[in-house]
């Protein structure tokens, strides 16, 4: 894996106080009592924070925002309308409603809801009942809902999410992590944005009972607009949040807090953290040459990189000094090289945080060298190549 620095990258963060060294700086720019804690910005996706991101733990109710994906997409998709009605069953009624003593809508038994109010009963007052009509109602059991729920999981890039269930009720075998948590949420927000609003309700009547939706952030006048929040014994308190600030949106997934009002605040500092503290920036222009990684074999020694559009990043506002960026690729690249061949990626961290990784390719063709300069190369790597 070879490591190279572009001069015109180096001459532009140069230019704005920047440090770019060869390993990211070990450094967090914040500090939170979560567990594990996950930030990106909503626009690119770019990784703004991260704590022990990749650690499974049980989702307890912010599995239902796996729950929606899989309602919104059938929705989306023309299988189902808002205006269908499911019949509640006294499964659903027993396991997820008033006698089971957990988050419901008080759904009557055998009565028949419309969808688009069994959304309203999860999105806002994480209704167990709802989760369990609308599994029942779409897959004819919960249990082949959780197995839709994990399927669709796969197709939307989450690895390691889990779902045993469509509530979060305990279960053995259901996990989720907090950066696939935010990665749903966002995935959620671009793909059904006018689905996506009934996150932002802030509150709920059903069966002439009024509940306030359960996202403590929505009253805090932060710009936040979801999601979800749920507690289980082995995770702890823990929040799927969003918040539009002026424009720039940004989204957090937390585990492993120790009360409501832990949850709340941290997940306030965090999201208002991530909404003022950083300023895009764009460093190289669509088409502009990003750096040059080693050609083996050919009739020149490098090969000049760039993206297929503009690169942006995410500048802290302060701490600027803690951003380090390299460019990686398998190297030397072996001749001949084709233009627009993938080559590497422009990697950039935010104290030790991956924070994006842009791919690069080939600006240029480059051809088979002559014999004597193929053996000249050979000679090289056999002396430097075991250093890499």
């Amino acid at each position: 894996m070879k490591f190279r620095i572009s001069a015109p990258l180096v001459g532009f963060l140069g230019s704005i106080l920047l440090l770019f060294s060869l390993a990211p700086v070990s450094a967090q720019l914040f500090e939170t009592k979560a567990a594990q804690a996950f930030m990106i910005d909503a626009e690119t996706g770019t990784v703004l924070f991260a704590k022990d991101a990749d650690k499974p733990f049980p989702p307890a109710s912010m599995a239902k925002l796996m729950t929606m994906e899989v309602v919104f997409n059938a929705i989306k998709s023309k299988r189902m309308t808002l205006d269908d009605t499911f019949v509640v069953s006294e499964n659903a009624w027993r396991k997820g409603g008033a006698p089971s003593g957990t988050s419901t809508m008080f759904a009557k038994l055998k009565s028949s809801i419309r969808v688009e109010d069994l959304i309203r009963g999860v999105t806002i007052q994480a209704a167990n009942d709802g989760c369990m009509i609308l599994a029942e109602g779409m897959a004819g059991s919960e249990q082949n809902f959780a197995a839709q729920m994990t399927e669709r999981a796969r197709q939307i890039g989450l690895r390691k999410s889990t779902f045993v269930n469509s509530t979060g009720l305990p279960a053995d075998g259901q996990q989720t992590t907090v950066r696939e948590l935010a990665q749903l949420a966002l995935h959620i927000q671009r793909e059904y944005p006018d689905l996506y609003a009934y996150f932002g309700e802030k509150d709920f009547t059903w069966n002439k009972i009024s509940q306030r939706n359960r996202n403590p952030l929505l009253a805090m006048d932060i710009g936040a607009d979801g999601l979800a929040v749920g507690t289980s014994e082995a995770g702890g308190f823990g929040i799927v949040a969003s918040v539009n600030h002026n424009g720039a949106r940004v989204i957090a997934a937390m585990s492993g807090l120790a009360s409501d009002r832990e949850r709340a605040e941290e997940a306030r500092k965090l999201l208002d953290w991530g909404a003022r503290s950083f300023e895009k920036t764009q460093i190289f222009a669509k088409d502009e040459v990003v750096g040059e990684a080693q050609v083996f074999g050919g009739v020149k020694s490098g090969v000049a990189l760039k993206a297929k559009g503009p690169v942006n990043i995410f500048l802290p506002i302060t701490n600027r000094d803690k951003l380090t960026a390299r460019i990686v690729y398998d190297g030397p690249v072996t001749a001949p090289v084709e233009e627009g061949q993938a080559v590497g990626a422009l990697r950039v961290w935010i104290g030790d945080t991956l924070s994006q990784e842009t791919p690069l390719f080939a600006a240029e063709s480059v051809g088979t060298g002559t014999l004597p300069q193929r053996a000249l190369d050979a000679v090289k790597e056999l002396a430097v190549g075991w250093l890499r």
